[in-house]
């Protein structure tokens, strides 16, 4: 093992602390959100933001485990290009649920300023914030380029392991004497604990890595993080990928055992045509930004009204394949049944349609059809 995992696998909370949820009701596993704050046609960023608050609260009241935001750079009809920022605004309108990212791109950002930013949040939220680390843009190479202000853009995704240690030294306050930033702490962070007078709690967010193909599966079973898989939009590597991390699974002070989740697309309504209706708009949505066309989240009228090409509607037949959709039950079904496919932990859910109402109606259906406390 490299000095390098030692300094990673080394530090973060004790196993279950925070990270293994419970399975609510009748759900075969904890049930939690990922929420892409989408704009739809017709609407605003400020609406959007509104939609994420009702949709954490109602999560929260309905016994979800956590509530996650992903970053996106450069797409009209996404308004998380900020999740701290986000999750900050959150933390003010909620008191239990776990909120994290899902994820930060960590190439696009200096390690210190996200440990900074996390570290804040875990101030404003003690005990229930997650940081989940991607190693994609999250956009397109031009917006990535304007983001790291650099045009060699693979030394971020080629450099991951060595930024994710440098944001855990910063993290946990931990670098060795004679190293160049072994005097510069992230504030709020451990270091206001061993100041003078100092009361400040040590907790500091867990870590998770996120990932659609091998490379984090890998890197997270290594290191004894928990792992999230982005079934929603990588389904072909999911089992793939989750055999990958548990085999190269090795016990950490954080895990002593395996733990991951996936997203997974799915819509509920009380009828299956009003299902196909509402995720037809995030499929157009898919479409467009799939041919370099990214715009607001179409109407269902508008999905409705729109002439798919041959080539289209391949794409939209295999997309559609991967979205659990239709009445609770169906979703309910399909929900058991990846799970019992995938051996996952946890499922994280999200409802991609135009309208908020429709969105937040199918995270209640969902946790009626599973008995979730109301």
């Amino acid at each position: 093992m490299s000095g390098e995992d030692e300094e990673i696998r080394g530090s973060g909370e004790t196993a279950g602390d925070g990270i293994r949820g419970t399975a609510p009701g009748t759900a075969p596993v904890p049930l939690s959100v990922l929420d892409l704050v989408t704009v739809g046609a017709g609407s605003t960023a400020s609406a959007a933001v509104r939609t994420a608050v009702d949709i954490a609260r109602t999560a929260e009241r309905r016994g979800f485990h956590r509530y996650w935001v992903a970053e996106h750079h450069s797409m009209p009809g996404v308004a998380s290009s900020s999740p701290a920022v986000l999750l900050a605004h959150l933390a003010a309108h909620t008191t239990r649920i776990r909120l994290g990212s899902g994820g930060v791109m960590l190439p696009n950002h200096a390690p210190l300023v996200i440990a900074e930013q996390f570290g804040t949040l875990e101030a404003m939220a003690p005990g229930r914030v997650d940081l989940g680390l991607g190693r994609a843009p999250g956009t397109d190479g031009a917006t990535a380029a304007a983001l790291r202000r650099t045009e060699r853009l693979h030394e971020g995704a080629d450099e991951f392991p060595q930024q994710l240690a440098e944001l855990t030294r910063f993290l946990d306050d931990s670098f060795p004497d004679g190293h160049p930033y072994a005097k510069i702490h992230a504030v709020p962070g451990p270091v206001q604990a061993t100041s003078p007078g100092g009361v400040q709690d040590p907790h500091r967010p867990p870590l998770w890595l996120l990932g659609s193909s091998g490379f984090s599966a890998r890197l997270a079973g290594s290191l004894g993080l928990p792992f999230a898989f982005a079934h929603h939009f990588s389904a072909a590597n999911t089992l793939p990928a989750l055999d990958l991390y548990r085999a190269s699974f090795r016990p950490s002070e954080v895990l002593s055992e395996p733990y991951a989740l996936i997203g997974v697309a799915a819509l509920a309504a009380e009828s299956e045509q009003e299902a196909r209706r509402q995720v037809m708009t995030g499929a157009l949505s898919m479409v467009r930004l799939r041919t370099g066309r990214p715009g607001l989240v179409p109407s269902p009228e508008e999905a409705e009204a729109y002439r798919f090409n041959e080539l289209e509607r391949g794409f939209i037949d295999s997309w559609l394949g991967n979205v659990v959709h239709g009445t609770p039950d169906a979703v309910r079904q399909g929900l058991d049944d990846l799970a019992k496919r995938t051996g996952a932990d946890e499922l994280m859910i999200t409802a991609n349609a135009h309208g908020g109402a429709a969105r937040l109606r199918s995270y209640e259906l969902i946790a009626d059809e599973y008995g979730l406390p109301a």
